[in-house]
């Protein structure tokens, strides 16, 4: 087992989430669509990382 090498790019996804829910908390009382605006576009960041990360 210690030479089977783990994955963890599919940990980009929810690191993204986590990070747009974050960055929204800071838009929720302006506008509660951008708060949903930055959940969305921190899970296509993390979709993309998770991409460039499978590769390699």
């Amino acid at each position: 087992m210690a030479n089977k090498k783990e994955d963890n790019s599919s940990w980009a996804i929810g690191g993204g989430v986590i990070l747009g829910v974050g960055i929204g908390f800071f838009f929720l009382r302006a506008n509660t669509l951008a708060f949903v605006g930055s959940i969305l576009i921190g899970l296509g960041l993390g979709l993309m990382i998770t991409s460039i990360i499978s590769r390699k």
